[in-house]
């Protein structure tokens, strides 16, 4: 028996980034790495100083987008990453700074 084929089956999460996340390029460097990993979705600012994120596409190029935001951009300093599986019919056609 074999598992679900992890480059196929499209995953949806929701992610929450707190540390220096703001005024860091920390979107823009976000939008690039998803455009490179193929993830579709949005990335916004929030009022508290922490960054969203909606993230869509392969579990593995998902985890590999979700490692990757664990860390940010070279000026960002990421103290905390939360996330959780979101499941939807809607599916995003690129990925988005808003």
């Amino acid at each position: 028996m074999t598992g679900p084929d992890l480059n196929t089956r499209i995953e949806t999460y929701y992610v929450r980034v707190r540390g220096v996340v703001q005024g860091v390029g920390f979107r823009h460097a976000t939008v690039r790495q998803a455009h490179a990993l193929g993830i579709t979705g949005w990335v916004a600012n929030l009022d508290d100083g922490s960054v969203e994120a909606m993230l869509q596409g392969p579990a593995n190029q998902v985890d590999l987008m979700l490692e990757w935001l664990r860390r940010g951009p070279p000026a960002a300093r990421v103290t905390d990453l939360a996330g959780e599986e979101r499941y939807t019919d809607k599916r995003f056609d690129r990925f988005e700074q808003h």
